[in-house]
């Protein structure tokens, strides 16, 4: 699943692959503000059939595509 998420990530950020792995901080390396968030959010629902409350999200819990993965893992079960 981190694998989908990094290339979802690529997608809205930009990237360029290899840019982003695991533990890329990607609000510290400036690859997610606010509005690509909200972008992230709506593509991991579209993409992996999830339902995440940008409410209950802690910026923790999106702040590498290793974190988002978990949070992904626990909205899903």
């Amino acid at each position: 699943m981190q694998e989908q998420i990094i290339a979802i990530l690529n997608e809205i950020c930009g990237a360029d692959p290899g840019e982003i792995r695991g533990d890329t901080p990607l609000f510290d390396e400036g690859l997610l503000d606010s509005f690509a968030l909200v972008q992230l959010i709506v593509a991991l629902e579209d993409q992996l059939s999830v339902s995440l409350d940008p409410a209950e999200l802690e910026r923790s819990d999106m702040a590498t595509p290793a974190a988002i993965a978990a949070t992904v893992a626990v909205h899903r079960a």
